[in-house]
């Protein structure tokens, strides 16, 4: 007896009876008997989540309501990132870091506010990049597949692109009015729906070269995206352009410089036209094809005044297959080092586009590390600017079909099998799948063992995920986005609203919208600080100016 007790004194009651009691084998699903590598034994006790509620609770007690006047706004967009990419990039990243991963926490998801996003089109239940560019940026809500155009269009019409009533400028286009520099970066080709939404006004979003134009269209003038961006207002005036896309600009010959042949047939080269127009302007300038361009433009003692990097003839690359091509975290610091010069502010915009194409073929491992190198390109910025007059806002313009399902335990690998059970049919099943896509699920012998897989098991990059509808391409997901701030105004971004919110908020804190002024809008600024006209010196203003006129 005398021993037992020693026994409880040492280990404790609930270790000697959890390793005392056997644990029935389940017969249900919900019966699940979990395998954790390990539990982090301060998590079995109730006091580290009642402390660590605390200590949520005292940090939201302390903020307080930040009303500047946001000099500068960055706008991202995570292409696709759905609320399930995201808790499974976070835990994919904390596993690469050799941790369990669940409680790992992405860079934007530490930001102190967030809501959510509708995104659907005027036409469509589950929406495209395009009517969402749409919306996020010029904030009207439009048609699947039209870009800059309010809903009175027609998908492919040139008529009713060419009718300006129907245009709806962007954020960007508010931003140049009063007076800020602009530019945007990307992944996908830079005339690709999402940065498109940014300068053009189309009503066919493949209209990206005038080859994809028809030519009924190009006859009566309706003009292709890459010519729009390049001359054309906005697009033409912006100090930033980064992304991949270089066919979109050159004609359909091969070229010396890149060893690329493009797409045009009208025989332009947009890059050229976009060095005239510098010229006229009699403004530095720099087009850039690689990383160790884009660096020496970086580290180079004067920065040119605009900057073009057209970093691949298609997409960029994905991270993990790229060669000399800047990740997203290094443009997105170049990018705010050329705006940051600017004595009126900046508006930015971000995508972080390969998500979504990842998704598209259901490559997960792809998808995953996409989203965590849009989160350094977020972690980026935010160290490179000051919350007291920049606000960052992270989105995205919709989701996808994948999920993250089954009962796996504590740790176990987010792109692997559910550890504590298999199907009905015997056969193991993966933590990730999508709802349809291109890699089926079923054949003639019933249901895929993906375990079977050597492209599984080696984890290739390439690999696609299972699917339960087969199709071509994985499809959209139709569910909200999550939206977080942080910065002047970011209490504006909580609750639930339409996606078309989103640039009205930031224009507002921005002062970007004449209608709709807060008091900071009308404060004189001194070195960067909101101040208001000490009042004496009105007053003695006011009595000079009187004097003045006695002798006048």
């Amino acid at each position: 007896m005398r021993f037992i007790l020693f026994l409880v004194s040492i280990v404790g009651v609930q270790g000697i009876y959890e390793d005392v009691v056997s644990t029935p084998k389940p017969k249900k699903v919900l019966d699940t008997v979990m395998k954790p590598v390990y539990i982090p034994t301060e998590e079995k006790y109730g006091s580290f989540w009642r402390k660590s509620a605390h200590q949520v609770l005292n940090s939201k007690l302390k903020e307080t309501l930040n009303k500047n006047k946001a000099k500068n706004g960055i706008l991202f967009i995570g292409d696709g990132m759905s609320l399930a990419t995201v808790m499974a990039a976070r835990t994919f990243e904390g596993q690469m870091k050799k941790e369990l991963g669940e409680d790992n926490v992405l860079e934007f998801e530490k930001f102190p506010v967030s809501g959510l996003a509708r995104t659907y089109c005027i036409d469509a239940q589950v929406p495209d990049s395009a009517c969402t560019a749409t919306s996020y940026l010029s904030g009207v809500k439009t048609k699947y597949g039209v870009i800059g155009l309010d809903g009175n269009v027609t998908r492919g019409s040139c008529h009713s692109q060419l009718y300006k009533q129907n245009w709806s400028p962007s954020i960007g286009q508010w931003a140049l009015d009063k007076g800020l520099d602009v530019g945007f970066v990307t992944t996908t080709r830079a005339t690709h729906a999402s940065p498109a939404g940014m300068y053009a006004h189309t009503s066919e979003r493949n209209w990206e070269s005038d080859a994809d134009v028809p030519d009924e269209c190009l006859s009566l003038g309706c003009r292709d995206i890459a010519f729009q961006l390049v001359t054309s207002d906005p697009g033409r005036q912006f100090k930033v352009i980064m992304g991949g896309g270089r066919r979109e600009f050159m004609p359909n010959v091969t070229t010396a410089l890149t060893n690329s042949t493009g797409r045009r047939t009208d025989g332009i080269d947009l890059t050229e036209l976009w060095h005239e127009d510098k010229i006229k302007k009699n403004a530095t300038h720099q087009y850039v094809t690689d990383r160790n361009d884009l660096f020496k433009v970086y580290n180079s003692d004067d920065l040119p005044e605009y900057l073009l990097g057209l970093f691949h003839d298609d997409h960029m690359d994905y991270h993990l297959k790229a060669s000399n091509q800047p990740t997203l975290e290094e443009m997105v610091e170049v990018a705010i080092k050329m705006l940051s010069r600017s004595s009126r502010g900046y508006f930015l915009f971000v995508e972080g586009g390969r998500i979504d194409h990842a998704h598209h073929d259901s490559y997960a491992h792809l998808a995953l590390d996409e989203t965590v190198e849009y989160s350094k390109a977020v972690k980026k910025a935010r160290e490179l600017t000051n919350e007291d007059d920049t606000l960052i806002v992270v989105s995205s313009d919709h989701a996808h079909t994948m999920t993250v399902a089954g009962y796996p335990s504590r740790g176990n690998d987010i792109l692997g099998v559910v550890d504590t059970a298999k199907g009905d049919d015997g056969r193991p099943y993966t933590t990730i799948s999508y709802a349809n896509g291109k890699a089926a699920s079923i054949d003639e012998g019933g249901r895929i063992d993906v375990t079977l897989s050597s492209q599984f098991s080696n984890r290739t990059l390439d690999y696609s995920y299972p699917s339960l509808v087969p199709l071509d391409s994985e499809t959209h997901g139709g569910e909200d986005v999550a939206v977080f701030a942080f910065g002047p105004w970011q209490h504006l971004f909580t609750s639930s609203y339409e996606q078309s919110v989103l640039p009205h908020l930031m224009a507002y804190a921005m002062c970007l919208d004449d209608n709709n002024q807060h008091e900071n809008c009308r404060k004189r600024r001194n070195n960067g600080v909101n101040v208001k006209p000490n009042k004496y010196y009105v007053i003695s203003l006011c009595a000079v100016i009187f004097i003045s006129s006695l002798y006048i």
